[in-house]
């Protein structure tokens, strides 16, 4: 692997900087009630962000009085910008973009805590660090950086944690919080349900129309399952329920990709890929009867506006990054990984994806179906 000489240097000043640090920045210093000012850091994809907000509910409930400020992704921090429990928004911008200028705006707030539920390294730690935050909380604090922690002394692998939600929490449990629940929050704006409403009818969708969602897209090639099988599925199902209407979801990149497979399908299928706000997308998740999905953020989405999902596991684990509560509502279809060793997210082949059947997954959305047609029979 190529070593980037920013990180080399950052690391090396990391280093020389903290080496001359004298302030008691260990966890057995912490005073929670001496805390005004929160940074609470969840700065990847969307999924990764929902499964930050329990943590962040119980860091507001803890901490009543404090204000609190995430540094979310520009990326996707809209759809985060109704969060009741934050006070405000510090961008992300990826990578080493706008690094000073992000560590200015933290030294602006004077946050006297930094809780880094998920964040993108080596920016994350070392930004709140320079920024002159006292406190800094992460877990996994296996990392290079680990030695900037405020909780460096007690060791947490990702394996300590049954699911990222579980990660999360013990960040804040770090922090003095009490944990009083699980469930994600996003809250569906009253704007965007009247904007997928109007987006719906103008696609000849009307508000007593059953929706079933593909989510066809997926952060990395080996999460998504293929364009074909999308397709034959869909026609499988308007075949045999052909009153449903189906609504392909995904970034406005990928609506060509989207096309292909509506066209497939036939005039029941409709696209929405970029043709929804990122904010309003909850609106309109939350107007499907199921969602049929990879290892996606919108899949998260589903799972926190309430919506069924059928989802397609292949690389990643569904234990630690699946459907984590209302387990009795949602099909998950996990397979194995097919090479050894697997490479993970740098895959750039889908074929663990290979061992998901058109038939399969079409069993399990009919079998739901079928289901919530008799229970509404009575």
């Amino acid at each position: 692997m190529k070593l980037n000489p920013i990180d080399i240097f950052l690391y090396i000043l990391m280093k020389l900087i903290k080496s001359f640090d004298r302030r008691e920045t260990d966890l057995k210093h912490f005073n929670p009630n001496m805390v005004k000012n929160i940074l609470a850091v969840s700065s990847t994809a969307i999924g990764d962000t929902l499964l930050s907000t329990p943590a962040i509910k119980s860091l507001r409930e803890r901490y009543q009085q404090a204000r609190i400020v995430a540094h979310f992704n520009i990326k996707n921090m809209e759809m985060f910008e109704n969060n009741p429990h934050i006070d405000g928004i510090i961008p992300y911008y990826g990578g080493y973009k706008k690094f000073f200028k992000t560590i200015g705006e933290f030294s602006r707030h004077k946050f006297d805590l930094a809780l880094i539920f998920h964040g993108n390294e080596p920016q994350a730690t070392p930004m709140a660090y320079l920024s002159g935050i006292k406190f800094i909380v992460k877990v996994p604090n296996t990392s290079e950086y680990g030695f900037l922690l405020s909780n460096k002394n007690h060791t947490y692998s990702w394996d300590d944690f049954e699911h990222g939600v579980e990660q999360r929490l013990k960040v804040a449990e770090l922090a003095d919080c009490k944990i009083s629940g699980k469930r994600m929050v996003l809250p569906i704006l009253k704007q965007g349900e009247v904007a997928v409403e109007n987006f719906l009818n103008n696609t000849g969708v009307n508000e007593t129309d059953t929706i079933i969602g593909f989510q066809v897209g997926a952060s990395t090639v080996s999460r998504m399952w293929f364009a074909d099988r999308f397709a034959e599925l869909g026609r499988k199902i308007i075949n045999s329920y052909p009153e449903l209407k189906i609504v392909i979801t995904g970034s406005p990149e990928e609506y060509a990709h989207c096309r292909k497979i509506a066209d497939v399908i036939g005039v029941n299928a409709i696209v929405s890929a970029g043709k929804i706000p990122l904010k309003y997308i909850p609106a309109l998740v939350g107007r499907f009867k199921v969602l049929i999905t990879g290892d996606t953020g919108i899949m998260h989405v589903a799972v926190a506006v309430g919506t069924t999902v059928v989802a397609l596991f292949a690389v990643a684990d569904s234990k630690k990054s699946g459907p984590y509560y209302d387990t009795e509502k949602h099909i998950v279809i996990q397979k194995e990984r097919t090479c050894n060793p697997c490479v993970g997210k740098a895959c750039e082949y889908q074929k663990c994806m290979e061992n998901i059947s058109v038939d399969e997954v079409f069993d399990a959305v009919s079998s739901y179906l079928k289901s919530e047609i008799s229970n509404a029979r009575y």
